[in-house]
C-alpha cells in the first residue's frame, strides 16, 4: 500500500493523492509511505522517484544493519525497529530530501502510524522540515526499545526472586533465553547508536541544522539503553553463578547425607558379614543369647555414630530446610 501526504504552498495538507500529483509546482513538501508494498508498488521507487539502484536494492534486501548513505539530492537511512515478541529487527528505509520524505517498510509499524497522525493533527499549524519527521520516526523507534528492555529486566528480577527461595528448577533455561534476548537487543541498540553518532558528526547532514539537538537527545536514550542492557547481561552472569552454587550446595548436602548413612552401615555390614559365614566352629553361634547381644551391639553402634555425626554437624538440617519440610 502506498500512502501519500502533500503540503501545498498555502500550507494545506493533501492525503492519498496519486504519486504523479506530488511533482506539481504547487506542492511545497510531501511524504510517501510504502507500507508492506508489493513488487509493482516497490518498482515506483525507481520509476517515479529515480532513486539510486543501490539504495533500492537495500530496501528490498532484508535485513540490513542501520546506516546512512549520502546522495546528491537526498540522504538514505536504514533504521531498525523492534518486534516486541521475538526481539528481531524490523527494517525501515527512509529517503530524506530537502522537500520530501519517502519511507519503505515490509511490516506495518505503529511508529510510522504515530508520526503520520501527528502530521495530520498539525497540518494547518506547522511547516516542519524533513529532518523533523525523520527525528520523529527515529524517536518513536527508540522509544519502542524501552518496553522490551524492561521486559527482560522484569524476567531477570523474577528469576532472582525465585533463586532466593532456592527453587532453581528450569532457571538455567530461562536465564539463557533472557541472555539471548539481551544479545538481540544489544545488537540492535549498538548499531543504532553507531548510526546516531554518524548523524551527529556528519558534515553531509548540514541541512538537518538545528534539529541535531533533537538527535542528540535520542543518542542519550540509546546510551541509557546500552548501559541497562550491559548491566542486565552482567546480572545474568551473576545469577548463573548463583544458580550453579545453589545446585552445587544441594548436591554437596545430598552427598553428605548419603555418605553419613553409608558410614553408619559399614560396621553393621561388617558384623553381619562376619556372623554370616558358614564356618563350623564359631563359639558365638552356640551362645544362648548371642543373637540378642549382637543386635544390641549393632543398635549401640548405630546410635553412637548418629550422635557423633550430629555433634560434628554433619547431620545438621538448616532451619530453612525444616520449614520447607
Amino acid at each position: 500500500m502506498i500512502k501519500t501526504f502533500a503540503r501545498t504552498k498555502d500550507l494545506q495538507l493533501l492525503s492519498d493523492v496519486p504519486v504523479e500529483r506530488l511533482f506539481k509546482d504547487d506542492i511545497l513538501w510531501y511524504w510517501v509511505d510504502f507500507d508492506t508494498p508489493d513488487e509493482a508498488q516497490a518498482a515506483v521507487l525507481s520509476s517515479q522517484f529515480n532513486f539510486n539502484h543501490l539504495a533500492v536494492e537495500d530496501c528490498l534486501d532484508f535485513c540490513e544493519r542501520p546506516k546512512v548513505d549520502y546522495y546528491d539530492q537526498y540522504n538514505f537511512f536504514i533504521f531498525n525497529s523492534l518486534d516486541p515478541d521475538t526481539f528481531e529487527p524490523i527494517e525501515i528505509d527512509i529517503f530524506a530530501g530537502e522537500n520530501y520524505l519517502v519511507t519503505f517498510h515490509q511490516t506495518s509499524l505503529k511508529e510510522i502510524d504515530s508520526v503520520r497522525q501527528k502530521l495530520l493533527e498539525t497540518a494547518n499549524t506547522k511547516n516542519e522540515e524533513t529532518s523533523y519527521y525523520v527525528y520523529q520516526i527515529l524517536d518513536k523507534i527508540v522509544d519502542s526499545y524501552f518496553p522490551a528492555v524492561y521486559k527482560t529486566e522484569d524476567a531477570l528480577s523474577d528469576i532472582d526472586i525465585r533463586l532466593g527461595n532456592r527453587d532453581t528448577e528450569g532457571m538455567i533455561e530461562q536465564l539463557f533465553a533472557i541472555r539471548t534476548d539481551l544479545l538481540k537487543l544489544r545488537r540492535i541498540v549498538s548499531s543504532m547508536k553507531e548510526l546516531l553518532y554518524r548523524i551527529l558528526n556528519s558534515e553531509h547532514l548540514a541541512n538537518f541544522g538545528i534539529k541535531k539537538r533533537y538527535y542528540n537527545d535520542i543518542y542519550d536514550h540509546l546510551l541509557k539503553l546500552s548501559d541497562i542492557i550491559e548491566t542486565n547481561r552482567e546480572i545474568t552472569t551473576d545469577v548463573r553463578d548463583n544458580i550453579i552454587s545453589v545446585n552445587s550446595n544441594k548436591m554437596n548436602t545430598i552427598m553428605t547425607i548419603l555418605t553419613v548413612i553409608s558410614s553408619i552401615f559399614i560396621p553393621l555390614t561388617f558384623i553381619v558379614g562376619v556372623y554370616g559365614m558358614n564356618f563350623k566352629f564359631m563359639p558365638e553361634l552356640g551362645w544362648r543369647y548371642g543373637y540378642y547381644i549382637i543386635m544390641g551391639l549393632m543398635a549401640v553402634i548405630c546410635v553412637f555414630m548418629v550422635v557423633y555425626f550430629i555433634r560434628k554437624g554433619w547431620l545438621t538440617i538448616s532451619k530453612k530446610s525444616r520449614k520447607k519440610k
